[in-house]
């Protein structure tokens, strides 16, 4: 079973389903369904992973280390990757992020 099935099966499907809609109305994102995680990209590259949790979902951004987040609402402490954890679906936080993470492609 990939992780895309079981996100689908998760009690957060709901809200799953509302950040990946969101995420594929935005030009040019393709979504790619791997066996252990949904990742979302453009023709610069990866923008970030998707996943269902026990507390909501995560946003993985692939270069969340490099964005401004202002509000610390990013998590993590790797060389790369920041995670945006969410038990409600907020469009404009997620649109904050994923704008920075298109604009960092481009660089």
């Amino acid at each position: 079973m990939t992780q895309f099935e079981k996100d689908i099966e998760s009690p957060h499907r709901g809200l799953f389903e509302l950040a990946r809609e969101h995420l594929l109305t935005l030009e040019g994102i393709v979504e790619t369904q791997k066996p252990r995680i949904t990742t979302y990209a453009n023709s610069d590259g990866g923008i970030c992973h998707l996943r269902t949790m026990p507390h909501g979902i995560d946003i993985g951004f692939l270069k969340g280390a490099r964005m401004v987040d202002e509000k610390a609402r990013l998590g993590g402490a790797g060389k790369s990757i920041r995670v945006l954890s969410l038990n409600k679906f907020e469009p404009e936080t997620v649109a904050y992020f994923v704008a920075q993470a298109v604009a960092l492609n481009r660089n």
